[in-house]
């Protein structure tokens, strides 16, 4: 049985069309695993292949009862959406998670705060310590609505209490979110900023929406919300980026690494539920 229903109302474009969709929430479950590993790989793009995605989706798996998946045709269907949180010290010596945990200690080199921070955090000693690091990982498809997200956090959080009142593992004192974003050239916002200007006054308005839009901006809206929580936050390029050229087609993507503290989950929850209300 799904853990809950949501609808949803879609634009289809020029013209306003209602389309109610049931959104079902269920728990993770084998039937998941190739979908899971492409909303993976949609996640940490050109770098997959550095991350163990096989094992990292079998990790996933592995606690079905944390973490939510989105379907619309039951729970046979595939996922549109997941969310999850797995234990670094759980699962330190887990091939995905020490290949994430040496991704994250790269990446955050551009940052002295940080990497000072998560070497404290992923440390050896650390990651066999009581102080528990939980890898929130969610990746959706893209056209799926940002207020999806609340639920999937607030229940997520119910999970964890109701874990640790079984004495299960997942008292963490901070959290590791993964997101990715996406750049514009001065050309692409200048070409935006143009269709803008020499567009009907009927479409006007649905565009000057996209001009909003920032030279780096993520396809998780609902990262302002972890950015207001979070202890730092963190923009890299992906290690296996090709440069891109003038000719180009397709979006420049790149990586987000932030870091908040549990105490300020919640508040979290809270902001995001009043961000992302549904319609």
């Amino acid at each position: 049985m799904p853990k809950r229903k949501d609808q949803n109302e879609e634009d289809s474009g020029s013209e306003m069309e209602i389309i109610d969709v049931d959104f079902e929430f269920f728990d993770p479950a084998e039937i998941d695993y190739h979908a899971i590993k492409r909303l993976l790989r949609q996640l940490f793009q050109v770098d997959a292949e550095l991350l163990h995605l096989s094992e990292l989706t079998d990790l996933i798996l592995s606690q079905p009862l944390l973490g939510t998946t989105i379907k619309t045709d039951g729970k046979d269907s595939d996922p549109y959406a997941f969310l999850t949180v797995l234990n670094m010290n759980v699962h330190r010596e887990h091939p995905s998670i020490k290949a994430l945990a040496s991704y994250f200690l790269e990446k955050s080199q551009a940052d002295t705060a940080l990497h000072s921070g998560l070497q404290r955090l992923l440390s050896p000693e650390n990651l066999q310590s009581s102080s528990h690091v939980g890898l929130i990982l969610s990746e959706r498809l893209v056209n799926m609505p940002t207020e999806v997200v609340p639920p999937m956090y607030k229940m997520l959080g119910d999970e964890i209490t109701w874990a640790n009142d079984e004495n299960e593992p997942y008292q963490f004192e901070h959290y590791i979110v993964i997101s990715r974003l996406y750049r514009l050239s001065k050309e692409e916002l200048e070409a935006m900023e143009e269709e803008e200007k020499n567009a009907p006054s009927s479409k006007r308005s649905k565009l000057q929406k996209k001009q909003q839009r920032k030279a780096v901006d993520s396809f998780h809206p609902e990262d302002a919300c972890i950015k207001k929580v979070a202890l730092h936050t963190l923009d890299y390029d992906f290690t296996n980026r090709q440069p891109r050229d003038s000719e180009s087609f397709g979006l420049d993507t790149a990586g987000r690494l932030m870091v908040f503290p549990s105490s300020r989950f919640q508040e979290l929850v809270t902001d995001m539920s009043a961000t992302f209300a549904p319609p």
